[in-house]
């Protein structure tokens, strides 16, 4: 087994791998080569040195193991926009960064990652529960930023669910998954001028008072 010297100069056995966690690895490496349609359990359990039958413990089906290798991805996501939620700017600021990393991360995906897109904009359209967990914890960061402007003043909005609501209703277009694809061959700068006119109009509102 290979070693590595800790601190005081000696040296320890370096921490098996789990296996799930080499499940997702090997996944992860399939599906960026092969595409969703072509990955199959049985490769990635060869792979693994394990039976098919072995990768059903960790996940149950095939959608089960893309929707991990998915959920890894969404969740370095939400770290990042949580990043954002917590910075000490202004509440308007936030929200303008928040919308538009996450309007940018999933464009980059498209282009960079077709294949991780894919099954990402699958299991939004099809609402599986990676889908939906990831629905829940945007819409927290996004709440939190809204209390925050309320808390300080910045925003103006009398009813908390519907400016949240507002929200996502105007940057649907520039955010979701489906209408990102829907935009692919629209050239980035015009995409992210209609988006840019979005923002300003989302913080306007918030600011206004009317919800």
């Amino acid at each position: 087994m290979r070693e590595t010297g800790d601190a005081s100069g000696g040296s320890r056995p370096r921490a098996p791998v789990a296996a799930d966690v080499r499940l997702l690895g090997i996944a992860t490496e399939h599906l960026s080569r092969l595409g969703p349609k072509r990955v199959t359990v049985v490769a990635v359990a060869a792979e693994a040195g394990m039976t098919h039958a072995n990768v059903y413990r960790y996940f149950p089906s095939k959608d089960a193991l893309l929707d991990a290798v998915a959920g890894r991805w969404l969740r370095e996501v939400e770290a990042r926009l949580a990043g954002i939620a917590d910075a000490p700017d202004p509440a308007d600021d936030k929200i303008e960064r928040l919308l538009t990393a996450l309007a940018t991360v999933q464009r980059d995906a498209l282009v960079d990652e077709p294949n991780l897109f894919a099954v990402h904009l699958d299991a939004t359209v099809s609402a599986r529960p990676i889908a939906r967990r990831h629905r829940v914890r945007l819409r927290s960061l996004v709440e939190r930023v809204v209390e925050e402007g309320i808390t300080s003043g910045i925003f103006s909005a009398r009813d908390r669910e519907r400016a949240i609501a507002y929200i996502f209703d105007a940057s649907y277009r520039f955010t979701h998954p489906l209408a990102i694809q829907h935009d692919a061959e629209v050239p980035r700068d015009l995409i992210e001028a209609r988006f840019g006119a979005v923002i300003h109009a989302i913080q306007r509102v918030l600011r206004s008072g009317i919800l």
